[in-house]
């Protein structure tokens, strides 16, 4: 009895463990615009209930304005500046794409990003709708900047146009 109870502590202690790594666990990457180019990084970082995800875009980045910023499905950017192969946003369901969709969101809908006149941008903001590690799955996924504004309710993408900017998010 005694043997069982020390294997159920340790076991407890172990998972314990694992959350404390996993709440510290953080991946970056490089943003490439539309000619391929490096044009910024990101960095998403673990939190208990979310990701915490922090952008900056060097000047002369993007056209300044407000831009849609989704995560995608799969880690993939090699199609310069159509970037197509990261696929649909992270845990898409017709109809349910928008911050502001009654039935909706999906887990890869992130607020807008706003590009300075300069074409710079600095960003941050937390989604419960998504962790890390749903990120970092064996196909990883994309952050993707579109070229106009999402209006958060509008399907499939809240109009926000073409897609400009992307960065390959996964596990190291």
């Amino acid at each position: 009895m005694l043997k069982k109870a020390l294997l159920l502590y340790f076991i407890t202690m172990l998972s314990g463990l694992n959350g404390i790594a996993n709440a510290d666990h953080s991946v970056a990457a490089n943003v490439h615009g539309g000619d391929g180019e490096v044009i910024g990084t990101v960095s998403i970082r673990n939190a208990p209930t979310g990701s915490l995800i922090k952008l900056m875009l060097d000047p002369g980045a993007l056209q300044p304005g407000w831009h849609g910023l989704h995560l995608h499905q799969t880690g993939e950017c090699s199609d310069t500046g159509i970037f197509r192969l990261s696929g649909g946003h992270v845990g898409k369901i017709q109809g349910q794409h928008g911050l502001l969709n009654p039935t909706g969101p999906e887990p890869g809908d992130l607020p807008n990003i706003w590009v300075a006149a300069d074409g710079s941008a600095g960003y941050e903001a937390f989604s419960n709708l998504v962790q890390l590690t749903d990120l970092t799955d064996g196909d990883g996924s994309a952050l993707i900047i579109h070229a106009g504004p999402d209006d958060h309710l509008t399907q499939p993408i809240g109009g926000a146009g073409g897609r400009v900017a992307c960065a390959e998010i996964t596990s190291d």
